[in-house]
């Protein structure tokens, strides 16, 4: 049976290419899907890959991970900061997690670099573009 694993990302997502290309490139929302999804087929994996701009959605995919994925990738963009309620979705499911970023966060502004999420992610890749989900899939992937 494949490995499934879960890919969020978050507010402001979709905007990729046009939004701040001096920290995230020209790189688009599909252009990284369509790296996450060859990657998933290379390695005999699946893939089901969300955007939203809600915090509730967010919370509510997160919630029904257990026995549907061996793992979540989440991109949280500015709930990064701010969403406990994120946090307590991640800590109440039994999967594991990896938060990513496309840009480094702790090289940002100085409110960037806290991650509320982060403590309760198996891990969080930060800075490497595009390959950070790349990373977060392989790892989940040799985890399960």
């Amino acid at each position: 049976m494949k490995q499934k694993i879960l890919v969020i990302h978050g507010p402001n997502l979709n905007l990729l290419g046009k939004r701040e290309v001096g920290i995230y490139g020209r790189l688009k929302l599909a252009d990284i899907n369509k790296k996450i999804i060859s990657l998933a087929k290379t390695l005999k994996a699946e893939v089901e890959i969300n955007q939203t701009n809600h915090e509730g959605e967010i919370v509510e995919l997160i919630g029904s991970a257990d026995k549907k994925y061996s793992g979540i990738i989440i991109n949280p963009a500015g709930y990064t900061h701010t969403s406990v309620a994120i946090r307590d979705a991640v800590l109440a499911v039994s999967v594991p997690v990896v938060e990513v970023h496309i840009s480094n966060i702790y090289k940002r502004e100085e409110f960037r670099h806290k991650s509320v999420i982060a403590p309760g992610c198996t891990g969080q890749i930060s800075g490497l573009g595009a390959d950070s989900y790349l990373l977060a899939l392989r790892f989940l992937l040799n985890k399960s």
